[in-house]
């Protein structure tokens, strides 16, 4: 398609969908947001900064692009929330049924639902390792099963969970939460002692999700539903590599970008998140 924009603008070749290793999925839905609205931008926003990256990766001594990453067509179903995530989750299994290893750019923390249920298809006994500010562990909010509060009490019936970063969740989702499995904000701050024991809990096989607003609110402001407090760069950075090393990492999201001009750094921390995590994950020869 003329015109078309490829994450991390990567040399002509490594784009083609037959020889890429990785499959790029924009998927921009917002239907179901309740406070600021602009993650439909997240995708193309994204997309934009990771333009300016150099594609060497330091801490991995690698040109991950030279797997070949294609940036797949977005997901345009935006009729009802349980129509996108059928969507996702139709588009992910073609690219997983074709080998790709997928990356889904969100869009609402609702897109994730879709995606894990492809990927737990794919691999049975799977684990998921979310990073987030919200547990979104609701049953049901504003009238839908599929609300962005409720994408982990759905991916939890799909495969086990570890929530990383939690710092705001009432009390019917304390409830329902796992205390064990549950690592809160306040809790971790200050300390990387908890990261042998977060990845101590996961599954041989991984899916990741971050919602962006896991990081503390004055290296990511650019989110729909910011919370005071947060993760660090190099603590999600230590985390992810620790992942990457001790578990096979199957695919993953980054979602809840809402772009703000004043903050563009923003787009930029969520393209570099990306690309680093694609680094550790084909860091081996995966």
């Amino acid at each position: 398609m003329s015109g078309k924009k490829f994450f991390a603008d990567v040399p002509k070749g490594y784009e083609e969908y037959a020889s890429a290793g990785i499959v790029v999925l924009p998927v921009p839905y917002d239907g179901t947001s309740t406070w600021m609205k602009g993650a439909d931008r997240g995708p193309d926003a994204i997309i934009d900064a990771s333009y300016n990256m150099y594609l060497y990766d330091i801490d991995t001594d690698s040109e991950v692009y030279t797997r070949g990453i294609h940036t797949d067509e977005p997901v345009g179903e935006k009729s009802s929330p349980d129509a996108m995530v059928e969507a996702v989750r139709a588009r992910v299994s073609r690219h997983l049924a074709a080998g790709k290893f997928v990356v889904t750019l969100g869009g609402e923390h609702s897109v994730t639902v879709g995606t894990v249920r492809a990927h737990a298809e794919r691999h049975p006994g799977m684990s998921v390792l979310q990073l987030d500010a919200h547990a979104d562990l609701q049953e049901e909010f504003h009238g839908s099963r599929y609300n962005h509060a409720c994408v982990m009490a759905r991916v939890r019936e799909s495969c086990p969970i570890v929530q990383v970063g939690i710092r705001s969740l009432d009390d019917v989702e304390r409830k329902a939460a796992d205390p064990e499995r549950l690592f809160l904000a306040e809790d971790i701050q200050g300390s990387r002692d908890w990261i042998d024991r977060a990845v101590s809990l996961l599954t041989e096989e991984v899916y990741v999700t971050i919602d962006l607003d896991a990081f503390d609110i004055s290296i990511m402001a650019a989110t729909g539903t910011p919370e005071p407090g947060g993760l660090g760069w190099y603590e999600v950075i230590a985390l992810l590599k620790k992942v990457s090393k001790e578990k096979r990492i199957v695919g993953f999201d980054v979602v809840e970008l809402c772009p703000n001009p004043y903050a563009r750094q923003c787009d930029y921390l969520a393209a570099k998140l990306v690309y680093r995590l694609l680094s550790y994950v084909f860091r081996d020869g995966r």
